[in-house]
Protein backbone atom coordinates (compact mmCIF):
# COMPACT_ATOMS: atom_id res chain seq x y z
CA UNK A 1 0.00 0.00 0.00
CA UNK A 2 1.39 3.77 -0.92
CA UNK A 3 -0.65 5.41 1.14
CA UNK A 4 -0.41 6.04 4.83
CA UNK A 5 -4.10 6.23 5.40
CA UNK A 6 -7.69 4.45 5.14
CA UNK A 7 -11.13 5.18 4.86
CA UNK A 8 -12.70 2.91 7.69
CA UNK A 9 -16.15 1.61 7.52
CA UNK A 10 -18.77 4.43 7.37
CA UNK A 11 -22.42 3.46 8.78
CA UNK A 12 -24.01 1.15 6.19
CA UNK A 13 -24.49 2.94 2.92
CA UNK A 14 -22.09 5.45 3.01
CA UNK A 15 -19.36 3.85 1.84
CA UNK A 16 -21.35 0.74 0.53
CA UNK A 17 -19.56 1.94 -2.85
CA UNK A 18 -16.55 3.84 -1.79
CA UNK A 19 -14.09 1.38 -3.68
CA UNK A 20 -15.73 2.32 -6.60
CA UNK A 21 -14.93 5.92 -6.24
CA UNK A 22 -10.78 5.79 -4.61
CA UNK A 23 -9.66 2.41 -5.28
CA UNK A 24 -8.45 3.20 -8.78
CA UNK A 25 -6.34 5.77 -7.05
CA UNK A 26 -4.70 3.05 -4.34
CA UNK A 27 -6.41 4.22 -1.53
CA UNK A 28 -8.05 1.07 0.00
CA UNK A 29 -11.41 1.52 1.91
CA UNK A 30 -14.32 -0.37 3.82
CA UNK A 31 -17.70 -1.66 2.68
CA UNK A 32 -20.49 -3.01 5.43
CA UNK A 33 -21.84 -6.31 4.44
CA UNK A 34 -24.52 -6.63 7.37
CA UNK A 35 -27.21 -5.81 5.10
CA UNK A 36 -27.69 -8.32 2.21
CA UNK A 37 -30.69 -5.74 0.78
CA UNK A 38 -28.37 -3.20 0.19
CA UNK A 39 -25.88 -4.81 -1.95
CA UNK A 40 -28.00 -6.52 -3.52
CA UNK A 41 -30.06 -3.33 -4.53
CA UNK A 42 -26.71 -1.41 -4.92
CA UNK A 43 -25.09 -4.31 -7.61
CA UNK A 44 -28.53 -3.80 -9.27
CA UNK A 45 -27.65 0.03 -9.77
CA UNK A 46 -24.36 0.05 -10.51
CA UNK A 47 -24.76 -3.30 -12.77
CA UNK A 48 -27.29 -1.00 -15.04
CA UNK A 49 -25.01 1.80 -15.08
CA UNK A 50 -21.86 0.09 -16.14
CA UNK A 51 -23.83 -1.99 -18.31
CA UNK A 52 -23.61 -5.25 -16.95
CA UNK A 53 -25.64 -7.99 -16.86
CA UNK A 54 -28.05 -9.04 -13.63
CA UNK A 55 -30.28 -10.95 -12.32
CA UNK A 56 -31.92 -10.81 -8.93
CA UNK A 57 -31.00 -13.07 -6.07
CA UNK A 58 -34.55 -13.21 -4.73
CA UNK A 59 -34.87 -13.50 -0.49
CA UNK A 60 -36.85 -16.95 -1.33
CA UNK A 61 -33.60 -18.51 -2.53
CA UNK A 62 -31.69 -20.89 0.03
CA UNK A 63 -28.42 -19.17 1.42
CA UNK A 64 -29.69 -15.71 -0.44
CA UNK A 65 -27.96 -13.46 1.95
CA UNK A 66 -24.33 -15.34 1.64
CA UNK A 67 -25.17 -15.53 -2.24
CA UNK A 68 -26.39 -11.61 -2.42
CA UNK A 69 -23.02 -10.55 -1.10
CA UNK A 70 -20.80 -12.85 -2.96
CA UNK A 71 -22.47 -11.43 -6.11
CA UNK A 72 -21.93 -7.70 -5.24
CA UNK A 73 -18.38 -8.18 -3.92
CA UNK A 74 -17.40 -9.45 -7.44
CA UNK A 75 -19.28 -7.08 -9.14
CA UNK A 76 -16.98 -4.62 -7.17
CA UNK A 77 -14.33 -6.39 -7.78
CA UNK A 78 -14.82 -7.07 -11.26
CA UNK A 79 -15.28 -2.90 -12.05
CA UNK A 80 -12.51 -1.62 -9.72
CA UNK A 81 -9.87 -4.14 -11.89
CA UNK A 82 -11.54 -2.59 -14.98
CA UNK A 83 -10.89 1.06 -13.93
CA UNK A 84 -7.85 0.42 -12.91
CA UNK A 85 -6.84 -1.42 -16.34
CA UNK A 86 -8.26 1.54 -18.41
CA UNK A 87 -6.12 4.00 -16.18
CA UNK A 88 -3.16 2.11 -17.01
CA UNK A 89 -4.07 2.16 -20.98
CA UNK A 90 -4.51 5.68 -20.44
CA UNK A 91 -1.08 6.56 -19.45
CA UNK A 92 0.02 8.43 -22.43
CA UNK A 93 -2.53 10.91 -22.04
CA UNK A 94 -1.42 14.46 -20.48
CA UNK A 95 -4.14 14.32 -18.11
CA UNK A 96 -6.19 12.15 -16.53
CA UNK A 97 -6.70 9.41 -13.48
CA UNK A 98 -3.07 8.01 -14.23
CA UNK A 99 -1.67 11.71 -13.22
CA UNK A 100 -4.11 11.89 -10.61
CA UNK A 101 -3.15 8.25 -8.73
CA UNK A 102 0.57 9.92 -8.57
CA UNK A 103 -0.86 13.55 -7.75
CA UNK A 104 -2.69 12.20 -4.51
CA UNK A 105 0.18 10.37 -2.95
CA UNK A 106 2.14 11.77 -0.33
CA UNK A 107 5.00 13.76 -1.01
CA UNK A 108 7.81 11.26 0.25
CA UNK A 109 6.55 8.33 -1.71
CA UNK A 110 9.44 6.14 -3.37
CA UNK A 111 6.34 5.92 -6.43
CA UNK A 112 5.86 9.23 -6.92
CA UNK A 113 9.22 10.40 -6.91
CA UNK A 114 9.97 7.78 -9.30
CA UNK A 115 6.80 9.09 -11.29
CA UNK A 116 8.18 12.58 -11.13
CA UNK A 117 11.42 11.27 -12.69
CA UNK A 118 9.90 9.99 -15.58
CA UNK A 119 8.16 13.08 -16.08
CA UNK A 120 11.79 14.90 -16.43
CA UNK A 121 12.78 12.22 -19.10
CA UNK A 122 13.06 13.39 -23.05
CA UNK A 123 14.44 10.62 -24.31
CA UNK A 124 10.79 9.17 -25.58
CA UNK A 125 12.71 5.14 -25.25
CA UNK A 126 14.08 5.84 -21.67
CA UNK A 127 10.41 7.56 -20.60
CA UNK A 128 8.43 3.79 -22.00
CA UNK A 129 10.80 2.12 -20.12
CA UNK A 130 10.03 4.02 -16.88
CA UNK A 131 6.58 4.31 -17.40
CA UNK A 132 6.41 0.32 -17.82
CA UNK A 133 8.18 -0.04 -14.89
CA UNK A 134 5.48 2.42 -12.73
CA UNK A 135 2.81 0.46 -14.00
CA UNK A 136 4.36 -2.85 -12.61
CA UNK A 137 4.42 -1.08 -9.60
CA UNK A 138 1.04 0.54 -9.44
CA UNK A 139 -2.02 -1.29 -7.72
CA UNK A 140 -5.59 -0.25 -6.82
CA UNK A 141 -6.95 0.24 -3.20
CA UNK A 142 -8.55 -2.88 -1.00
CA UNK A 143 -11.70 -4.08 -1.38
CA UNK A 144 -12.07 -4.40 2.14
CA UNK A 145 -15.33 -5.56 4.04
CA UNK A 146 -16.72 -5.38 7.24
CA UNK A 147 -18.61 -7.93 9.72
CA UNK A 148 -19.97 -6.59 13.12
CA UNK A 149 -19.54 -10.00 15.05
CA UNK A 150 -21.99 -9.82 17.64
CA UNK A 151 -24.80 -8.11 14.80
CA UNK A 152 -25.42 -12.31 14.51
CA UNK A 153 -29.41 -12.90 14.35
CA UNK A 154 -30.40 -16.42 14.11
CA UNK A 155 -33.02 -17.22 11.20
CA UNK A 156 -35.70 -18.97 10.55
CA UNK A 157 -38.05 -20.54 7.53
CA UNK A 158 -41.40 -19.51 6.79
CA UNK A 159 -42.57 -22.11 9.51
CA UNK A 160 -40.29 -20.76 12.56
CA UNK A 161 -37.96 -23.24 12.00
CA UNK A 162 -34.13 -22.28 12.93
CA UNK A 163 -32.00 -22.40 10.15
CA UNK A 164 -28.87 -23.69 11.70
CA UNK A 165 -25.75 -21.81 12.85
CA UNK A 166 -24.68 -21.67 9.35
CA UNK A 167 -27.29 -19.64 8.37
CA UNK A 168 -27.16 -16.73 10.91
CA UNK A 169 -26.52 -13.20 9.80
CA UNK A 170 -22.75 -12.87 11.12
CA UNK A 171 -21.71 -16.30 9.20
CA UNK A 172 -23.59 -15.93 5.93
CA UNK A 173 -21.63 -12.37 5.60
CA UNK A 174 -18.44 -14.46 6.11
CA UNK A 175 -19.59 -16.93 3.42
CA UNK A 176 -20.45 -14.40 1.28
CA UNK A 177 -17.09 -12.24 1.04
CA UNK A 178 -15.23 -16.11 1.49
CA UNK A 179 -16.18 -17.02 -1.42
CA UNK A 180 -16.54 -13.93 -3.32
CA UNK A 181 -12.91 -13.47 -5.86
CA UNK A 182 -11.69 -10.45 -3.86
CA UNK A 183 -8.56 -10.66 -2.67
CA UNK A 184 -8.52 -8.65 0.79
CA UNK A 185 -9.47 -8.37 4.18
CA UNK A 186 -12.28 -8.76 6.57
CA UNK A 187 -12.15 -6.11 9.19
CA UNK A 188 -13.85 -7.92 12.19
CA UNK A 189 -15.71 -5.39 14.91
CA UNK A 190 -17.80 -5.50 17.77
CA UNK A 191 -15.87 -7.99 19.98
CA UNK A 192 -15.31 -11.44 20.34
CA UNK A 193 -17.79 -14.27 18.36
CA UNK A 194 -16.50 -18.09 18.93
CA UNK A 195 -18.91 -19.40 16.74
CA UNK A 196 -17.69 -17.11 13.98
CA UNK A 197 -14.77 -17.64 14.42
CA UNK A 198 -14.85 -21.51 14.14
CA UNK A 199 -16.54 -20.99 10.94
CA UNK A 200 -14.03 -18.84 9.63
CA UNK A 201 -11.78 -22.26 10.08
CA UNK A 202 -13.71 -24.01 7.52
CA UNK A 203 -12.91 -21.39 4.64
CA UNK A 204 -10.12 -22.32 3.06
CA UNK A 205 -9.05 -19.02 1.44
CA UNK A 206 -7.87 -17.65 5.78
CA UNK A 207 -5.04 -19.75 5.16
CA UNK A 208 -1.70 -19.13 3.17
CA UNK A 209 -1.35 -20.92 -0.03
CA UNK A 210 1.68 -22.53 -1.35
CA UNK A 211 3.80 -19.41 -2.02
CA UNK A 212 2.34 -18.30 1.49
CA UNK A 213 0.10 -15.85 0.20
CA UNK A 214 -3.07 -15.48 2.09
CA UNK A 215 -6.33 -14.28 -0.01
CA UNK A 216 -8.17 -13.31 2.60
CA UNK A 217 -7.08 -11.59 5.47
CA UNK A 218 -8.10 -10.98 8.84
CA UNK A 219 -8.29 -7.50 10.46
CA UNK A 220 -9.46 -7.30 13.92
CA UNK A 221 -10.55 -3.85 15.31
CA UNK A 222 -9.73 -3.35 18.48
CA UNK A 223 -9.89 -1.22 21.67
CA UNK A 224 -6.86 -2.15 23.72
CA UNK A 225 -3.92 -4.47 23.52
CA UNK A 226 -5.15 -7.30 25.47
CA UNK A 227 -8.61 -7.68 23.35
CA UNK A 228 -6.33 -7.83 20.67
CA UNK A 229 -4.35 -10.61 22.18
CA UNK A 230 -6.79 -12.64 23.57
CA UNK A 231 -8.77 -12.83 20.41
CA UNK A 232 -5.53 -12.93 18.17
CA UNK A 233 -4.83 -16.48 19.59
CA UNK A 234 -8.14 -18.07 19.71
CA UNK A 235 -7.71 -16.96 15.70
CA UNK A 236 -4.14 -18.42 16.07
CA UNK A 237 -4.87 -21.29 17.14
CA UNK A 238 -7.60 -22.49 14.72
CA UNK A 239 -4.32 -21.50 11.99
CA UNK A 240 -6.02 -17.76 11.19
CA UNK A 241 -3.47 -14.92 10.97
CA UNK A 242 -4.33 -11.82 11.77
CA UNK A 243 -2.92 -9.31 9.45
CA UNK A 244 -3.75 -6.30 11.17
CA UNK A 245 -4.74 -5.01 13.87
CA UNK A 246 -7.00 -1.49 13.60
CA UNK A 247 -6.90 -0.05 16.98
CA UNK A 248 -10.12 2.45 17.63
CA UNK A 249 -10.78 5.22 20.31
CA UNK A 250 -13.20 4.18 22.26
CA UNK A 251 -15.10 7.46 22.04
CA UNK A 252 -13.68 9.91 19.82
CA UNK A 253 -14.84 7.57 16.86
CA UNK A 254 -17.95 7.53 14.29
CA UNK A 255 -20.65 4.93 14.84
CA UNK A 256 -20.62 2.80 17.77
CA UNK A 257 -18.48 3.34 20.94
CA UNK A 258 -17.43 0.72 23.04
CA UNK A 259 -15.77 2.62 26.18
CA UNK A 260 -12.75 1.24 27.50
CA UNK A 261 -12.26 1.88 30.90
CA UNK A 262 -10.38 5.36 31.04
CA UNK A 263 -8.11 3.57 28.75
CA UNK A 264 -6.65 6.29 26.40
CA UNK A 265 -5.40 5.48 22.95
CA UNK A 266 -2.02 7.36 23.54
CA UNK A 267 -0.98 4.77 26.78
CA UNK A 268 -2.83 1.97 23.92
CA UNK A 269 -0.92 2.93 21.17
CA UNK A 270 2.28 3.01 23.71
CA UNK A 271 1.83 -0.92 24.85
CA UNK A 272 0.89 -1.89 21.13
CA UNK A 273 4.78 -0.42 20.33
CA UNK A 274 6.04 -1.91 23.04
CA UNK A 275 4.78 -5.25 23.09
CA UNK A 276 4.53 -5.77 18.85
CA UNK A 277 7.31 -7.56 18.43
CA UNK A 278 6.69 -9.82 21.26
CA UNK A 279 3.13 -10.27 20.49
CA UNK A 280 4.16 -11.32 16.69
CA UNK A 281 7.00 -13.97 17.90
CA UNK A 282 4.08 -15.78 20.33
CA UNK A 283 1.11 -15.67 17.70
CA UNK A 284 3.48 -16.89 15.35
CA UNK A 285 4.67 -19.66 17.23
CA UNK A 286 1.07 -20.50 17.97
CA UNK A 287 0.09 -20.63 14.32
CA UNK A 288 2.56 -22.69 13.05
CA UNK A 289 1.82 -25.33 15.44
CA UNK A 290 -1.93 -25.11 14.50
CA UNK A 291 -0.94 -25.24 10.62
CA UNK A 292 1.28 -28.54 11.21
CA UNK A 293 -1.48 -30.15 13.45
CA UNK A 294 -3.53 -29.61 10.61
CA UNK A 295 -0.63 -31.00 7.98
CA UNK A 296 -1.05 -26.99 6.16
CA UNK A 297 2.92 -25.43 5.24
CA UNK A 298 3.63 -23.26 7.79
CA UNK A 299 4.89 -19.83 5.76
CA UNK A 300 7.60 -17.63 6.74
CA UNK A 301 6.45 -15.18 9.15
CA UNK A 302 3.76 -13.24 7.87
CA UNK A 303 3.25 -9.42 8.45
CA UNK A 304 1.29 -7.95 10.70
CA UNK A 305 0.32 -4.17 10.49
CA UNK A 306 -1.04 -1.82 13.59
CA UNK A 307 -3.12 0.76 12.18
CA UNK A 308 -5.18 4.09 14.37
CA UNK A 309 -8.03 5.31 13.70
CA UNK A 310 -10.39 8.11 15.81
CA UNK A 311 -10.84 11.84 15.95
CA UNK A 312 -7.08 12.53 14.11
CA UNK A 313 -8.36 15.88 12.42
CA UNK A 314 -4.74 16.92 11.18
CA UNK A 315 -1.12 16.47 9.07
CA UNK A 316 0.15 16.53 12.08
CA UNK A 317 -1.28 14.13 14.49
CA UNK A 318 -1.32 12.01 11.25
CA UNK A 319 2.59 12.01 10.93
CA UNK A 320 3.46 12.23 14.38
CA UNK A 321 1.06 8.93 15.08
CA UNK A 322 2.49 6.82 12.25
CA UNK A 323 6.45 7.79 13.09
CA UNK A 324 6.27 8.08 17.55
CA UNK A 325 3.90 4.42 17.41
CA UNK A 326 5.35 2.89 14.53
CA UNK A 327 2.17 2.74 13.03
CA UNK A 328 1.37 1.44 9.03
CA UNK A 329 -1.49 3.59 8.35
CA UNK A 330 -4.03 5.70 10.18
CA UNK A 331 -7.85 5.59 9.46
CA UNK A 332 -9.75 8.80 8.52
CA UNK A 333 -13.54 8.38 8.80
CA UNK A 334 -15.47 11.16 9.54
CA UNK A 335 -14.24 13.72 7.76
CA UNK A 336 -15.06 11.77 4.36
CA UNK A 337 -18.74 12.03 5.17
CA UNK A 338 -18.17 15.97 3.37
CA UNK A 339 -16.41 14.41 0.11
CA UNK A 340 -19.23 13.57 -2.29
CA UNK A 341 -16.62 11.89 -4.60
CA UNK A 342 -15.81 9.54 -2.16
CA UNK A 343 -19.13 8.60 0.18
CA UNK A 344 -22.57 8.94 -0.61
CA UNK A 345 -24.67 11.54 1.58
CA UNK A 346 -27.62 13.22 0.72
CA UNK A 347 -27.73 16.64 0.06
CA UNK A 348 -29.90 18.12 2.88
CA UNK A 349 -28.00 16.09 5.03
CA UNK A 350 -24.77 16.83 3.68
CA UNK A 351 -25.85 20.63 4.19
CA UNK A 352 -26.44 19.98 8.00
CA UNK A 353 -23.43 18.67 8.43
CA UNK A 354 -21.79 21.60 6.83
CA UNK A 355 -23.45 24.09 8.97
CA UNK A 356 -23.37 21.69 12.55
CA UNK A 357 -22.05 22.90 15.47
CA UNK A 358 -20.55 21.28 17.74
CA UNK A 359 -23.88 20.27 20.29
CA UNK A 360 -25.01 18.66 17.09
CA UNK A 361 -22.64 15.72 17.39
CA UNK A 362 -23.24 13.66 20.67
CA UNK A 363 -23.34 10.55 22.05
CA UNK A 364 -26.66 8.59 22.28
CA UNK A 365 -28.84 5.27 23.58
CA UNK A 366 -30.52 5.47 20.28
CA UNK A 367 -28.58 2.02 18.89
CA UNK A 368 -30.90 -1.20 19.55
CA UNK A 369 -27.66 -2.97 20.07
CA UNK A 370 -27.48 -1.33 23.52
CA UNK A 371 -24.11 0.68 22.88
CA UNK A 372 -23.78 4.28 22.85
CA UNK A 373 -23.93 5.19 19.53
CA UNK A 374 -22.39 8.61 18.05
CA UNK A 375 -25.84 10.93 17.18
CA UNK A 376 -26.86 14.09 15.23
CA UNK A 377 -29.38 16.46 16.37
CA UNK A 378 -30.25 17.50 12.77
CA UNK A 379 -30.43 14.13 11.11
CA UNK A 380 -33.99 13.50 9.68
CA UNK A 381 -34.20 10.37 11.65
CA UNK A 382 -34.44 12.29 14.76
CA UNK A 383 -36.66 14.28 13.46
CA UNK A 384 -39.11 11.43 12.61
CA UNK A 385 -38.37 9.76 15.82
CA UNK A 386 -40.08 13.18 17.90
CA UNK A 387 -42.87 13.59 15.26
CA UNK A 388 -43.59 9.83 15.80
CA UNK A 389 -43.72 10.12 19.72
CA UNK A 390 -45.86 13.54 19.31
CA UNK A 391 -48.43 11.68 17.30
CA UNK A 392 -48.85 8.65 19.86
CA UNK A 393 -46.61 6.08 17.43
CA UNK A 394 -43.23 5.66 19.06
CA UNK A 395 -41.05 3.00 17.42
CA UNK A 396 -40.02 1.89 13.30
CA UNK A 397 -42.13 -0.76 11.57
CA UNK A 398 -39.16 -3.33 11.59
CA UNK A 399 -38.67 -4.75 8.10
CA UNK A 400 -34.74 -6.14 7.80
CA UNK A 401 -34.84 -7.32 11.19
CA UNK A 402 -31.08 -7.23 11.33
CA UNK A 403 -30.90 -6.02 14.94
CA UNK A 404 -33.78 -8.38 16.43
CA UNK A 405 -32.72 -9.52 19.86
CA UNK A 406 -34.82 -8.66 22.17
CA UNK A 407 -37.28 -11.73 23.76
CA UNK A 408 -39.29 -9.81 26.70
CA UNK A 409 -42.70 -10.13 25.36
CA UNK A 410 -42.36 -12.47 22.35
CA UNK A 411 -41.09 -16.13 21.39
CA UNK A 412 -39.29 -14.45 18.83
CA UNK A 413 -36.75 -11.62 18.95
CA UNK A 414 -37.68 -8.51 17.92
CA UNK A 415 -36.11 -5.21 17.86
CA UNK A 416 -36.46 -2.74 21.16
CA UNK A 417 -36.66 0.27 18.07
CA UNK A 418 -40.05 -1.18 16.43
CA UNK A 419 -43.02 0.41 16.98
CA UNK A 420 -44.50 -3.73 18.27
CA UNK A 421 -41.62 -3.37 21.15
CA UNK A 422 -42.14 -0.35 22.48
CA UNK A 423 -45.73 -0.29 22.15
CA UNK A 424 -45.31 -3.34 24.92
CA UNK A 425 -42.42 -1.49 26.91
CA UNK A 426 -44.65 1.56 27.15
CA UNK A 427 -47.84 -0.75 28.08
CA UNK A 428 -45.50 -1.85 30.72
CA UNK A 429 -44.47 1.10 31.99
CA UNK A 430 -47.72 2.61 32.45
CA UNK A 431 -48.81 -0.33 34.94
CA UNK A 432 -45.97 0.74 37.11
CA UNK A 433 -47.60 4.06 38.32
CA UNK A 434 -44.14 5.40 38.67
CA UNK A 435 -44.09 8.87 40.06
CA UNK A 436 -43.61 11.69 36.80
CA UNK A 437 -40.29 12.01 36.58
CA UNK A 438 -39.40 8.54 37.00
CA UNK A 439 -42.26 7.90 34.28
CA UNK A 440 -40.87 10.48 31.78
CA UNK A 441 -37.06 9.06 32.51
CA UNK A 442 -37.84 5.66 31.61
CA UNK A 443 -40.16 6.71 28.53
CA UNK A 444 -37.43 8.72 27.16
CA UNK A 445 -35.00 5.63 27.59
CA UNK A 446 -37.57 3.41 25.41
CA UNK A 447 -38.61 5.76 22.34
CA UNK A 448 -34.62 6.74 22.05
CA UNK A 449 -34.23 4.11 20.38
CA UNK A 450 -34.69 3.97 16.37
CA UNK A 451 -34.52 1.99 13.17
CA UNK A 452 -30.83 1.42 11.96
CA UNK A 453 -31.00 -0.63 9.38
CA UNK A 454 -33.51 1.85 7.31
CA UNK A 455 -31.67 5.43 8.55
CA UNK A 456 -28.11 4.48 7.98
CA UNK A 457 -29.19 3.19 3.97
CA UNK A 458 -31.78 5.76 3.65
CA UNK A 459 -29.46 8.39 2.40
CA UNK A 460 -27.72 6.30 -0.17
CA UNK A 461 -30.85 5.76 -2.34
CA UNK A 462 -31.30 9.38 -1.68
CA UNK A 463 -28.60 10.44 -3.67
CA UNK A 464 -28.61 7.95 -6.25
CA UNK A 465 -32.78 8.39 -7.31
CA UNK A 466 -33.41 4.73 -5.65
CA UNK A 467 -35.87 4.95 -2.95
CA UNK A 468 -38.68 3.10 -3.40
CA UNK A 469 -41.99 4.94 -3.27
CA UNK A 470 -42.84 3.90 0.38
CA UNK A 471 -39.61 3.45 1.89
CA UNK A 472 -38.99 6.33 4.83
CA UNK A 473 -36.53 9.27 4.00
CA UNK A 474 -35.35 9.72 7.11
CA UNK A 475 -32.14 9.85 7.89
CA UNK A 476 -29.86 8.10 10.42
CA UNK A 477 -25.55 9.17 10.47
CA UNK A 478 -23.24 8.59 12.77
CA UNK A 479 -20.45 10.94 12.52
CA UNK A 480 -17.38 11.20 15.27
CA UNK A 481 -17.44 14.46 17.15
CA UNK A 482 -14.50 15.28 15.40
CA UNK A 483 -16.84 16.39 12.31
CA UNK A 484 -17.56 19.48 14.20
CA UNK A 485 -14.22 20.60 13.45
CA UNK A 486 -14.57 20.70 9.36
CA UNK A 487 -17.35 22.70 7.72
CA UNK A 488 -17.33 22.63 4.11
CA UNK A 489 -18.00 20.34 1.09
CA UNK A 490 -14.39 19.28 -0.09
CA UNK A 491 -13.34 17.17 -3.33
CA UNK A 492 -11.29 13.99 -2.72
CA UNK A 493 -8.37 15.66 -3.78
CA UNK A 494 -8.82 18.33 -1.09
CA UNK A 495 -8.92 15.62 2.05
CA UNK A 496 -6.08 13.97 0.65
CA UNK A 497 -4.02 17.06 0.70
CA UNK A 498 -4.96 18.15 4.08
CA UNK A 499 -4.25 14.46 5.62
CA UNK A 500 -0.82 14.61 3.76
CA UNK A 501 -0.05 18.56 4.77
CA UNK A 502 -0.24 20.12 1.02
CA UNK A 503 -2.98 22.20 2.41
CA UNK A 504 -4.75 22.75 5.57
CA UNK A 505 -8.40 23.06 6.00
CA UNK A 506 -9.10 23.73 9.38
CA UNK A 507 -6.59 26.98 9.36
CA UNK A 508 -9.41 28.98 10.91
CA UNK A 509 -10.59 26.49 13.67
CA UNK A 510 -9.62 26.01 17.34
CA UNK A 511 -9.53 22.51 17.49
CA UNK A 512 -7.26 20.63 20.48
CA UNK A 513 -5.02 18.21 20.11
CA UNK A 514 -6.45 14.40 19.06
CA UNK A 515 -5.41 13.55 22.62
CA UNK A 516 -7.36 16.11 24.55
CA UNK A 517 -10.20 15.44 22.64
CA UNK A 518 -10.39 11.88 23.49
CA UNK A 519 -9.37 12.66 27.40
CA UNK A 520 -12.46 14.96 27.18
CA UNK A 521 -14.94 13.19 25.83
CA UNK A 522 -13.76 10.42 28.35
CA UNK A 523 -14.14 12.70 31.51
CA UNK A 524 -17.40 13.73 30.36
CA UNK A 525 -19.01 10.26 29.79
CA UNK A 526 -17.44 9.57 33.26
CA UNK A 527 -19.43 12.36 34.86
CA UNK A 528 -22.34 11.53 33.14
CA UNK A 529 -22.41 7.71 34.12
CA UNK A 530 -21.75 8.96 37.93
CA UNK A 531 -24.80 10.88 37.68
CA UNK A 532 -27.02 8.35 36.19
CA UNK A 533 -26.00 5.98 38.94
CA UNK A 534 -25.95 8.15 42.25
CA UNK A 535 -29.10 6.76 43.36
CA UNK A 536 -28.02 3.15 42.82
CA UNK A 537 -24.90 3.01 43.87
CA UNK A 538 -22.92 -0.45 44.75
CA UNK A 539 -19.95 -1.51 45.45
CA UNK A 540 -18.83 -2.94 42.47
CA UNK A 541 -20.04 0.28 40.73
CA UNK A 542 -18.11 2.31 43.06
CA UNK A 543 -15.28 -0.25 41.98
CA UNK A 544 -15.85 0.31 38.42
CA UNK A 545 -15.39 4.14 38.81
CA UNK A 546 -12.59 3.89 40.77
CA UNK A 547 -10.96 1.72 38.21
CA UNK A 548 -11.97 4.18 35.54
CA UNK A 549 -10.90 7.14 37.14
CA UNK A 550 -7.43 5.94 38.08
CA UNK A 551 -6.91 4.76 34.38
CA UNK A 552 -7.19 8.46 32.85
CA UNK A 553 -5.19 9.72 36.00
CA UNK A 554 -2.39 7.81 35.00
CA UNK A 555 -3.38 8.60 30.94
CA UNK A 556 -2.76 12.26 31.76
CA UNK A 557 0.65 11.63 33.53
CA UNK A 558 1.42 9.70 30.42
CA UNK A 559 0.64 13.08 28.22
CA UNK A 560 2.53 14.95 30.23
CA UNK A 561 5.26 13.04 29.94
CA UNK A 562 4.90 12.53 26.53
CA UNK A 563 5.25 16.72 26.10
CA UNK A 564 8.74 16.99 24.86
CA UNK A 565 8.32 14.38 21.83
CA UNK A 566 5.18 16.30 20.87
CA UNK A 567 7.47 19.38 21.09
CA UNK A 568 10.15 18.02 18.94
CA UNK A 569 8.21 15.93 16.28
CA UNK A 570 5.21 18.64 15.64
CA UNK A 571 4.53 22.63 15.94
CA UNK A 572 1.80 21.96 18.35
CA UNK A 573 1.81 24.49 21.43
CA UNK A 574 3.22 22.39 24.49
CA UNK A 575 2.55 25.83 26.64
CA UNK A 576 -1.30 25.19 25.69
CA UNK A 577 -1.19 21.16 25.75
CA UNK A 578 -0.08 21.62 29.37
CA UNK A 579 -2.51 24.07 30.09
CA UNK A 580 -5.29 21.61 28.66
CA UNK A 581 -4.11 18.71 30.69
CA UNK A 582 -3.98 20.75 33.79
CA UNK A 583 -7.94 21.43 33.31
CA UNK A 584 -8.77 17.96 32.64
CA UNK A 585 -6.78 16.70 35.70
CA UNK A 586 -9.14 19.18 37.96
CA UNK A 587 -12.31 18.33 36.10
CA UNK A 588 -11.33 14.62 36.98
CA UNK A 589 -10.33 15.66 40.45
CA UNK A 590 -14.27 16.89 40.67
CA UNK A 591 -15.73 13.69 39.66
CA UNK A 592 -16.61 12.08 42.88
CA UNK A 593 -17.51 8.89 43.25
Amino acid sequence: MYHTFHIPVLGLGYSIDTPLKVARYGISSVVSIVDDELTERMRKFHSAAQQEDYTLIAKKETDCRALRITAYLNLLDKLVKGQFEAMLGKADEPAGDFHTYFELLPDDSVLKLEYTEMLKMTDPAARATALFALKQKMSPGSIDVNIMSKVDKANYNGQDEYLGDAYTDALAAMRGFANSRLNAAVIISAGLNPRLYSYMEQCTDFYPDASGTINKQIILKVSDFRSATIQAKLLAKKGLWVSEFRVESGLNCGGHAFATEGFLLGPILEEFKEKRSALLEELYEVYGMALTAKHRAVPSKPLQRITAQGGIGTAEEHRFLLNYYQLDAAGWGSPFLLVPEATNVDDDTLEALVNAEQEDFYLSNSSPLGVLFNSFKQSSMEQQRLDRITKGRPGSPCTKKFLCTNTEFTALPICTASREYQHLKLKELENQALPAAEYQQQFEAITEKVCLCEGLCAAVYLKNGMLKSKESKAVSICPGPNLAYFSGKYSLKEMVQHIYGKTNLLTTVNRPNLFINELNLYIDYLKKDISAQLSDLNTKKIKYFTKFKEQLEQGISYYKQLLPVLKEQSSISVHEVYKQLLLAEQQLENCKV
